[in-house]
């Protein structure tokens, strides 16, 4: 029965999927957008490499590409594409490997929200946009 229901459903609930994962990075990047050098500030913090080319890249990828995934804009492509920055992200934002106490606790977790999130990228490049997409399969 549940089977049924989501085949019947599954374009539906592919964009949703879409609109959930996506939120995170559309309103991520916005912020960054509109508060750049606040951006740039924290990539600093982080240690990024060359901060301020980290927070371009940052800002495209989360709002233009988070945006274009939301439209369902070669969803597949650029789901494997978003998968690699939040790897990158996880391992310059939150290695918590080289932290102690609570401060290790909080990254870890956010290191394994990370992990999940690229789960989510892997399933919409696997599934594709669905049939509620600029570009179909």
């Amino acid at each position: 029965m549940i089977d049924r229901l989501i085949e019947r459903n599954r374009d539906a609930l592919i964009l949703a999927a879409r609109v959930l994962l996506m939120a995170l990075f559309v309103v991520s990047g916005f912020g960054k957008l509109i508060d750049f050098d606040g951006t740039v500030h924290y990539m600093e913090y982080v240690h990024a490499p060359m901060p301020a080319a980290a927070a371009v890249v940052a800002t495209i990828m989360e709002f233009a590409v988070g945006a274009a995934v939301l439209f369902g804009f070669q969803v597949r492509v650029l789901a494997l594409v978003l998968f690699v920055f939040v790897a990158g992200t996880a391992l310059i934002g939150h290695p918590f490997w080289t932290m102690a106490a609570a401060e290790r606790a909080l990254n870890q977790v956010h290191f394994l929200k990370n992990m999940a999130i690229m789960g989510g990228l892997l399933l919409l490049a696997i599934t594709g946009p669905g049939r509620y997409a600029l570009t179909k399969r």
